[in-house]
């Protein structure tokens, strides 16, 4: 007689945008490790043997790497702000909003 297999917990899904929102944030936490180790990757540059690599090598390529991180931190920043975190409220109110609407210093008009 064989086992009946026993019942797990399924694969778990989350909605794609939820997912990809997840993902974003990853990407914008790894992108400052990503950078230092491209900033020490000229200490191992040798260049040729008798010569070691130019200085101007060097520095045209810390400004293109500046420049990358900072495009790419300006886009990551740019689809975070356009996607809507998971669980916000269909009239696209935050929950300090929410929470403000009902307190003393809320609408006009109170007390």
């Amino acid at each position: 007689m064989s086992a009946a297999p026993k019942p797990g917990p399924g694969p778990v899904f989350v909605e794609r945008r939820a997912y990809r929102r997840r993902r974003l944030v990853d990407a914008a936490r790894l992108l400052p490790i990503l950078g230092v180790a491209l900033v020490c990757l000229p200490l191992l540059w040798t260049g040729e043997r008798e010569q070691p690599m130019s200085t101007t090598y060097a520095m045209i390529y810390f400004f293109g790497l500046w420049l990358a991180l900072v495009i790419g931190a300006a886009l990551l920043s740019r689809y975070l702000k356009a996607t809507p975190e998971p669980g916000d409220a269909a009239d696209g109110a935050t929950p300090s909003e929410n929470s403000v609407a009902g307190s003393a210093n809320g609408p006009a008009g109170g007390a």
